[in-house]
């Protein structure tokens, strides 16, 4: 195995690149007036999405990288309390925090002093493979659904 070739597909594969619409894509010129709004049928607004996005990406990136860090509880701190954010800022913030922390994520996968498939230490027998892994697959769900929401309240012209 090429532990090379398998970091940057790992890398290629967080940043969203390939099968999926990438998360920048998803939330390009995204109208913020429009965060808030719910679609019958479906669970969450495009804001609380967004939100559960990057909570959920910065968890698994702290705990990967900090033996002390506690997760939210589940699940109240893994989604925001209102549908909507405060202000554009908010929504711009939140974009921002999770681009940050998906860098982080990359940067991680990348760098070859980590192991990919030593248990963390602080663990019950993850790894940063799985880990990698799990924010791929969360990452993809959640940021189709995002697509769908925008389809849903015509916001979306890609």
């Amino acid at each position: 195995m090429d532990e090379g070739k398998l970091r940057e597909q790992l890398a290629t594969s967080l940043s969203g690149r390939g099968a999926h619409v990438p998360f920048d894509k998803a939330v390009a010129d995204f109208p913020v007036e429009l965060a808030g709004r719910r679609v019958p049928g479906l669970a969450h607004s495009p804001w609380e999405v967004l939100y559960h996005l990057w909570i959920a990406q910065w968890d698994i990136l702290e705990f990967v990288r900090d033996p002390l860090h506690k997760s939210p509880a589940w699940p109240q701190g893994y989604w925001p309390k209102e549908p909507a954010p405060q202000s554009a800022s908010e929504w711009a913030e939140a974009v921002r925090k999770f681009r940050d922390d998906l860098k982080s994520m990359v940067e991680l996968v990348r760098d070859t002093r980590n192991d990919l498939l030593t248990p963390i230490p602080h663990g019950e027998g993850q790894t940063l493979f799985r880990e990698a892994l799990l924010v791929i697959d969360h990452n993809s769900y959640h940021v189709g659904q995002l697509v769908d929401l925008r389809r849903s309240i015509n916001a979306w012209s890609q």
